[in-house]
């Protein structure tokens, strides 16, 4: 689903109401919620920005099977594409409810993968943060008008705005791949002996360096100057032992400054 600003058709109708109420229409007054902790609130609010509200995308999604050689290293293009779609469908739902808020950006984004026993094709995709808007104005969002996003902790995005760079957009990239059985004279021929198994070698390599490959693209094409807080994550969601899914993600940034001076630090003794 094409992100469109401004637009709600992925909210189900309570999220809407609730999103209402919490920016003050009607007979509520303002009121906002949160999932960052009191260190990271007050640093949030110290980098001149205001929590406008808890945000979140949900998605529901059916995935496909593909069938794959028994004794071939390869991609599971289907699967890939599922866990890629259901994120965005996630995140996008997540960044229609923040422009409902009219924030600037949502912090402290998580993505989370459940899946259920009254669906054993299905799993759940969600995506959460806290929506925030700066109190002098500005403009924060991404070269396409979505509101930024970011997956760093609260005092990791105060740092990052005072040495002059601010975040773009949480970027990610995937890959669902199918790891090749041994055949039984090749696992005879490594009885006892310490020697690498180039083909589980190969295959995780190559997931791997796909997975980073579609982050590193996302960012490119948000024209970001570089990637922090990365990280590729390992997953099976359930499938058989031989698939594997590798999802990189991290915080596409860009500067907004020349001038990136870096706060020299104070030792703090704690009491307790």
């Amino acid at each position: 689903m094409p992100y469109t600003p401004g637009s709600s058709e992925g909210l189900p109708q309570a999220a809407q109401d609730r999103l209402r109420r919490m920016r003050g229409e009607g007979q509520s007054p303002a009121l906002f919620t949160s999932d960052l902790s009191v260190s990271e609130f007050l640093l949030v609010r110290e980098a001149g920005f205001d929590p406008l509200g808890l945000v979140m995308g949900s998605s529901i999604y059916h995935i496909g099977f593909q069938f794959r050689s028994f004794y071939q290293n390869q991609e599971l293009d289907v699967l890939t594409q599922a866990m890629y779609e259901a994120r965005e469908l996630a995140m996008t739902r997540m960044e229609e409810e923040a422009d409902l808020l009219g924030a600037d950006g949502v912090v402290g984004v998580r993505l989370e993968v459940t899946r259920y026993d009254w669906g054993a094709a299905m799993a759940e995709f969600m995506a959460i943060g806290t929506a925030i808007k700066h109190r002098a104005g500005g403009n924060y969002r991404t070269v396409d008008n979505r509101p930024f996003s970011s997956d760093l902790s609260g005092q990791d995005f105060w740092k990052l705005l005072k040495t002059g760079y601010r975040p773009l957009s949480l970027v990610m990239g995937t890959c669902v791949y199918h790891v090749a059985h041994q055949g039984v004279m090749q696992a005879l021929k490594q009885v006892g002996r310490n020697v690498e198994m180039p083909n589980y070698t190969q295959a995780l390599y190559d997931a791997r360096e796909l997975a980073l490959s579609r982050m590193q693209a996302e960012a490119e094409r948000e024209k970001a100057v570089g990637i922090v807080g990365a990280q590729v994550k390992e997953n099976s969601h359930g499938w058989d032992s031989h698939v594997i899914e590798y999802f990189a993600v991290g915080t596409a940034v860009t500067p907004v400054s020349l001038d990136h001076q870096v706060p020299e630090p104070s030792l703090v003794l704690p009491l307790a």
